[in-house]
């Protein structure tokens, strides 16, 4: 019983704290304030100085967690939806998303090489920009340390939502609908949210673009453990 009230307390605090994070990016619309990365920050502030352990908080995250299975299934709407604008941007969409996937676990593993990380850290970091469910489990087949990937998945999200519009603009790029393939393919589900600021169609290349790019890193990530360690 004990557990139980620990743990929706733990969801309470999560949601009274996203709520307001929510409403404060939408007025102020700084990419710094995205409601995923001001509510972590808070939550792990609160945790570090309460002295709570992330255990206890887990009782009740571990309820959210079980539900990124269903939240990446029901992405199955936006592109039904949106079946047409698929159909035309089919080879940006596979050109984009496989290049991506190419890049991300290539340059991870030459960093993670070149500073000499054990292979599990080196592992775990190779699926980094798949979305967490897909990325924790491939990584467990092949021999990645899983609690890594995590931490992986969270820094790419948050870097490509924070750097990825920047860098696009830098670039000269003006497609709303490059921006949804970029997002999704670098920064899954956070690159997925923050599509939503470039309109539906963005969010719906940048869904199916993740889902690409899971795909592409599930055959991927086998070939780069057998490249790098035999």
């Amino acid at each position: 019983m004990l557990a139980f009230i620990l743990g929706f307390g733990m969801i309470a605090l999560t949601v009274a704290i996203y709520i307001p994070a929510t409403h404060l990016y939408r007025r102020l619309k700084w990419p710094i304030l995205m409601p995923v990365l001001t509510a972590t920050t808070v939550i792990v502030l609160i945790l570090v100085l309460s002295g709570i352990k992330l255990d206890t908080y887990m009782l009740g995250g571990k309820w959210i967690q079980e539900l990124l299975g269903p939240a990446v299934v029901s992405l199955a709407f936006p592109l039904a939806k949106h079946l047409d604008v698929l159909k035309r941007n089919i080879i940006p969409i596979l050109g984009g998303t496989l290049s991506g996937s190419i890049v991300g676990m290539s340059t991870g593993a030459a960093i993670s090489l070149l500073l000499g990380y054990p292979q599990d850290i080196v592992i775990a970091l190779l699926p980094k920009s798949i979305t967490t469910p897909v990325a924790i489990q491939l990584a467990d087949q092949v021999g990645g340390n899983s609690s890594f990937t995590s931490l992986f998945v969270m820094i790419a999200g948050f870097s490509g939502i924070l750097l990825g519009p920047m860098i696009l603009k830098w670039a000269r790029v003006s497609s709303k609908n490059a921006y949804g393939i970029g997002l999704g393919s670098a920064s899954h589900a956070l690159g997925m949210a923050r599509s939503f600021e470039y309109g539906e169609n963005a969010v719906a290349l940048s869904s199916v673009s993740m889902i690409v790019s899971a795909i592409a890193g599930s055959v991927m990530l086998p070939l780069w453990v057998w490249l790098i360690y035999g």
